[in-house]
């Protein structure tokens, strides 16, 4: 077993590869204190060949348990290419930041743009508006289907774009109207990365992260680059397996 470990700063993901670079062990766990201690836990009663870290809290694993580590731009890129060979673009929407990502061969990566540095384009940010609007996740990610409104949110900061919400709220506005604002402000700044590095017209973008699993932001992001984007099987672990698969190509 070969078991990859993406430490995000929402959730910890782990997957575990057989022998023929199959998929055989996979979880979603919250990020807490002692994190590397937790995916001992897990792993304890499991064969481990190799474990390789990424993300966030992947020194973690390096100290405690002697994985080696690789950024999660590599590991992304690894991750993509293994489910969609053809992949120019991979589009990366996580908790704490966002990622564009321009492939090279065989699943190496010749360039990137990263937004670290604020969560209003950041997976947490929809988290935020979710939890001013009383909504749950699903909910809030599919409520802007309903929207009849176009509404803008403009703030570059989360603590403004926050207010913008509190505002839009006091205003009487529906919430399918600010799911919509909430997301098109989300897909803008993703599509603002993108851009550069989706040159050709048959150039195949695929989008993963936590970010993925939201069905309308998906959809934005279609109609702000104007091409068909994929999503792969798993789209949350893209990270992990990317990390899973630098350990079998060690060992091999």
């Amino acid at each position: 077993m070969f078991w990859g470990v993406d430490i995000g700063s929402t959730y910890t993901k782990i997957i575990g590869i057989g022998k023929e670079r199959e998929i055989v062990d996979s979880a979603v766990i919250p990020t807490i204190f002692n994190q590397d201690k937790i995916v001992g836990e897990y792993l304890a009663d499991k064969e481990v060949k190799m474990l390789v870290a990424t993300g966030y809290g992947r020194y973690m694993l390096e100290d405690s348990h002697g994985a080696p580590v690789i950024s999660e731009i590599k590991a992304h890129a690894k991750g993509a290419y293994f489910f969609e060979p053809n992949v120019a673009t991979v589009i990366d929407l996580g908790g704490q930041d966002s990622k564009v990502i321009k492939m090279g061969e065989f699943g190496s990566f010749t360039d990137f743009r990263m937004n670290d540095k604020c969560a209003a384009g950041t997976g947490k940010f929809l988290e935020i508006a979710a939890n001013r609007l009383g909504l749950d996740m699903e909910t809030f990610a599919k409520a802007g289907f309903e929207h009849d409104k176009e509404l803008t949110i403009s703030s570059m900061c989360a603590v403004f774009a926050e207010s913008e919400v509190i505002s839009l709220i006091a205003k009487k506005e529906s919430l399918a109207n600010i799911c919509y604002g909430v997301h098109e402000s989300i897909a803008s700044r993703l599509a603002s990365m993108a851009k550069k590095f989706v040159v050709k017209e048959n150039d195949c973008i695929v989008f993963t992260g936590g970010g993925a699993l939201n069905p309308f932001l998906h959809h934005m992001l279609e109609r702000k680059l104007e091409r068909t984007i994929l999503i792969p099987k798993y789209p949350q672990l893209i990270g992990a397996v990317g990390a899973a698969l630098a350990g079998f190509e060690v060992v091999q």
